[in-house]
């Protein structure tokens, strides 16, 4: 997208140096933005090299995979999230649910971590990325979110189970 909000086409990289050139920058606007060293590790400059398809879907994958870490589940998408930060008590709470906006905060992570398995990770998974592009601005947003994601689960607790 250019200045005045109208999309443009970006070029794919050609060469392993433009490609990693565009990891590098990448790199750098997101860690200028202070995202978490979890969303760090899936940028690579193999996977930029035509667009942003797998570092996203790398990175969405990162937060099932501490989510399951963190709870011992096997589970998948929306069932290990229900199962993760869901319930009374979850099995990951992000802060003590001692009032109603604190379980409304619960509720409201779970949501966006449901959401953001249904938006990023199930289409990539199920679309050839030829059909699904994203903008290098996009990217950065979504990764930025999964930060969000994984510094919270970082801090999350186990609750006591009744």
């Amino acid at each position: 997208m250019d200045e005045t909000g109208s999309l443009i086409t970006a070029e794919v990289a050609r060469t392993l140096p433009e490609a990693q050139r565009r990891a590098r920058e990448l790199r750098s606007d997101l860690e200028g933005r202070g995202v978490h060293p979890d969303v760090l590790k899936f940028r690579r400059a193999e996977l930029l090299a035509e667009n942003y398809f797998h570092a996203v879907q790398e990175a969405v994958k990162s937060v099932a995979d501490k989510m399951r870490s963190r709870s011992g589940l096997t589970d998948d998408g929306a069932g290990l999230v229900d199962r993760v930060l869901g319930g009374e008590p979850p099995l990951l709470a992000i802060n003590s649910r001692s009032s109603v906006s604190e379980r409304s905060e619960q509720s409201g992570f779970a949501n966006l971590v449901r959401g953001t398995f249904g938006m990023f990770r199930n289409p990539t998974a199920h679309e050839a990325r030829l059909h699904w592009t994203m903008s290098k601005e996009d990217a950065e947003d979504l990764l930025t979110i999964v930060s969000l994601i994984h510094r919270r689960l970082d801090r999350a607790t186990m609750p006591p189970r009744v």
